[in-house]
Parts: C-alpha cells; sequence; structure tokens
C-alpha cells in the first residue's frame, strides 16, 4: 500500500518514527508528511532513512506535480501520529494551510488518527467536539491511552503504542471481512457488592475485551460491547464508530445485557472476567469493624453460569467464542483445563491465557492459545492485545466461514 504517514508538533511525535519503520518492514510505501513543528522534534535525516523516501513539509515543493493534492489522491491510508489539539481541530474544520491538511482534504483514503495531548486539552470541550466530528465522518481513533505524559502529568492523553497503532492502521485499510455480521463482545470484570462500599472483584482491566471489539468494528462488524468496569482510559466512547457499548457493573447485570444482545448477535465473544459467587446479603449501609470484631464471615452464593446458558439457548448458525483465564503454569495441564471448560461452556472456539500477579490481567500484552469445541489448538497469539484482537478474529471467524 501506498500509505501517508503525518507527523505534528508533539513531543510524542519520536513515537513516529517506530510507526513508519514497522509499515515499511510490512511492504509498505511510506511517504511522510511532517509539519514544520514535528521537525523540531524528529529531524528530517531520522525520518527519510526510516521511510526510505523524501520526507515532505512544505506546502510550496513540488508545484509541478502538484504534490499538495498529489500525495493525498495517491494515498491507500493516511495515519497521523501524533495527532495534537492543534491538529484535530484544524482536521475538523477543514483547514489547509499546511502540507498535511491539504494532503487529508485531496484523498478518500481511510484516515486514522493517534492523539496524544495532555489530559486537559484531550477532555476540553472542544476536542471531544472536534474528535466527535472526525469520527462521524469516518476517521478510527486509536488510543489515546492513559499514563505518564509529558512532565509529571499522568492521565488520559497518552499516544497509543506503535504497535496498536500500525494493527489499527492496517485493520482500517484492510478489508472489511466482517460488514454485515452483528458481533456481541463483553469485557472487563464483574463485582458483588458486599455493602454501598466495597466489592468483590478482580483485576480484569478489559483491554482485551475493548480490543476485539475495536478490532471487529474496523473489520466492519456491527459490535455490541458489554463493559463492566474497565479500567480508566481503556474505553473513549468516541474512538470506537460502530459499537454501541452497554455499562454494567454486577454479574447478573451482565446476565441481562448478553442475554438481551445475544438474541441479534451472529457471533458472541465472552471475554468478560465473571464473578463465579455473591455475597447472600448485601449490607445496606458500611460494615464496621467496631461491630464486627477481629473475624468476619461472608456466605457467598453461586452466580448463574452466563455463557453455558447462552450457548444452550443458541439458535442455528450462531457462534460462541469464550475465555479462560488460568494460573495454571503447565502448558499440557493448562490446554486440559481449556478443554474441559469448552465442552463444558459448549462453545465452539476457547480462547485460553496464562494469568498471574504480573501476566494477563491489567497489562497491554497478551499471550492465549485457541482451542476449537473438540479441544484442537487452531492457533496461538502473542503481542499487543489489539494485535491478539485481531489474531483471534482471524482464527475463530475466517476458520469458521
Amino acid at each position: 500500500m501506498n500509505i501517508v504517514v503525518g507527523i505534528t508538533g508533539g513531543i510524542a511525535a519520536y513515537k513516529a518514527v517506530g510507526v513508519v519503520r514497522a509499515l515499511v518492514l510490512a511492504g509498505h510505501d511510506v511517504h511522510v508528511v511532517a509539519t514544520d513543528a514535528a521537525l523540531r522534534f524528529v529531524g528530517r535525516p531520522t525520518l527519510e532513512a526510516i521511510s526510505r523516501n523524501p520526507v515532505h513539509s512544505d506546502l510550496y515543493e513540488g508545484v509541478a506535480e502538484v504534490r499538495h493534492v498529489a500525495l493525498g489522491q495517491r494515498a491507500d491510508l493516511i495515519v497521523i501520529a501524533p495527532a495534537t489539539a492543534h491538529t484535530l481541530a484544524k482536521l475538523a474544520t477543514g483547514l489547509a494551510d499546511d502540507l498535511l491538511g491539504n494532503t487529508v482534504l485531496a484523498s478518500s483514503a481511510p484516515l486514522v488518527l493517534a492523539p496524544a495531548m495532555h489530559t486537559e486539552m484531550w477532555q476540553h470541550p472542544a476536542t471531544v467536539a472536534n474528535v466527535r466530528t472526525l469520527v462521524e465522518r469516518g476517521a478510527q481513533l486509536v488510543g489515546p491511552g492513559s499514563g505518564q505524559l509529558t512532565g509529571s502529568d499522568s492521565g488520559p492523553g497518552r499516544m497509543a503504542e506503535v504497535d496498536d497503532i500500525v494493527a489499527a492502521a492496517l485493520a482500517a485499510a484492510g478489508p472489511r471481512d466482517l460488514a454485515g455480521r452483528r458481533i456481541l463482545v463483553t469485557a472487563g470484570g464483574t463485582r458483588e457488592p458486599l455493602d454501598p462500599v466495597r466489592f468483590i472483584g478482580n483485576r480484569s482491566s478489559g483491554k482485551q475485551g475493548v480490543a476485539l471489539a475495536r478490532a471487529a468494528a474496523l473489520r466492519g462488524a456491527a459490535v455490541t460491547l458489554v463493559v463492566a468496569n474497565i479500567d480508566d482510559g481503556v474505553l473513549a466512547d468516541e474512538g470506537l464508530p460502530g459499537v454501541e457499548v452497554v455499562h454494567v457493573s454486577t454479574t447478573l447485570e451482565l446476565q441481562e445485557a448478553a442475554q438481551h444482545a445475544a438474541g441479534e448477535a451472529d457471533v458472541v465473544i465472552m471475554a468478560a472476567a465473571v464473578a463465579d459467587y455473591h455475597p447472600e446479603s448485601v449490607a445496606q449501609e458500611k460494615i464496621k469493624k467496631e461491630t464486627q470484631g477481629d473475624e468476619l464471615e461472608l456466605r457467598l452464593v453461586r452466580n448463574p453460569d452466563i455463557l453455558k446458558e447462552l450457548t444452550a439457548a443458541r439458535r442455528e448458525g450462531q457462534l460462541f467464542v469464550g475465555f479462560a483465564a488460568e494460573t495454571e503454569r503447565d502448558r499440557d495441564a493448562l490446554l486440559e483445563l481449556g478443554r474441559a471448560k469448552a465442552a463444558r461452556k459448549g462453545v465452539d472456539y476457547l480462547v485460553l491465557n496464562r494469568v498471574g500477579w504480573s501476566e494477563g490481567f491489567a497489562t497491554d500484552r497478551n499471550a492465549v492459545t485457541v482451542l476449537n469445541a473438540g479441544g484442537d489448538i487452531v492457533g496461538d497469539a502473542d503481542g499487543t492485545k489489539t494485535s491478539v484482537a485481531d489474531r483471534i478474529l482471524d482464527l475463530v471467524i475466517g476458520d469458521h466461514d
């Protein structure tokens, strides 16, 4: 593909070098269009060496070939990373006072934006409105994430990682092989209240489920995403075009939402970490240690098996994908646990992954093995949760077609 990578003037511009490199190594012809401000953060020689093409920045260069529109006309894909608040505002209003603005306006190619800015700028009503406008026009957002920003600041606004940007960009330009499909995805972890201030929960961040919803939507599916208690910054509703988001908290709430959405779904992907038990009774006021003493007894009652109920009520042609997070260290034993769960749940595929104190949950990467209904391994995936999401969709839906 002929890919234009637009780089604008933010400190995250250094990450754009990695985006360019990854796209070149993937075999694409990459042309960098950098703003003057971007070249104050990353040098032209670096970008030309990595892209293997001249860097374009001046609106009045190449006038004879009408370069200010030719770059956009030839592009199969445009990626802007970082996309600053200033750039988002210009794109939303259609300004074309530099080469990058002209390139975007002259192109009908998919546009992928990787925002990067301070939290206050990302959350400002002007930026929120600009992002909404761009998404309504078809732009695809990847990120921003939440984390360390410039200086001592931390919060939403951090540019997405290189692998995630590249995966989203290639998906946006790739075949829309899921067009016409309706897909239900669940994500996050359910919480069961003990009293108004405490709950029993788990460490799921929701990142893998949200990545699956985003990947499916980019491939043309109409997606319903049921999310339970995901981490801050994982879900930016305005960055998920084609996705209907339903928020829940408890297992019973997730059960109700999943049952409602599953009736219309062609594919059901249950990636949420669902609590197995809930308290038999919930205190209506905060439980006090002064009144409970040194010990507190909790009586837990088993929650319904949502996935098993859904597969039992399946209609002809529906595809069900379950997830199993296990702490078992031995691979053979891990696979046996997965095979038993696949049979017990009645799923078509089971995504099996090992979790622990520092892997699986609340991380940006994942490693999974996908089993079919008979317990056979159909494939593995290892990488960012974005790349793993696409691989899972390739394995379970591509194999099913």
